[in-house]
């Protein structure tokens, strides 16, 4: 397993943007489906994004319009671009990279959407 450290959470209010970086000690993410989860209070951990390393995304029905997942391979990094946030965005979000026979997370960053 290869650590992964995410970054960008914080507070912001509704409407606004946040971007999230998840990093890699090494190069991992070319080769691994890596995806963004969120975990709400009192709520399970939900899946947010998907990216595949043929280049293939996906979102859960939400966000999409909302957020995009990208890759910069070359950087060992991992992106989620968060716009027009709403409150029901707060969460937790955590970075997932699952490759062949090996999987990582992260330790999350918390996003806090204000009314």
């Amino acid at each position: 397993q290869v650590p992964l450290v995410e970054s960008g959470g914080g507070l912001v209010q509704a409407g606004g943007s946040l971007r999230l970086s998840c990093a890699a000690s090494r190069s991992i993410f070319n080769v691994a489906v890596v995806r963004w989860y969120r975990q709400a209070p009192g709520k399970q951990r939900e899946l947010v994004a998907t990216s595949t390393s043929g280049g293939s995304t996906s979102y859960t029905d939400s966000v999409k319009g909302r957020f995009t997942i990208s890759r910069d391979n070359a950087k060992n990094t991992v992106y989620l671009q968060m716009n027009s946030l709403k409150p029901e965005d707060t969460a937790v979000y955590y970075c997932n990279a699952d490759g062949s026979g090996w999987n990582s997370w992260g330790q999350g960053t918390q996003v806090t959407v204000s009314s």
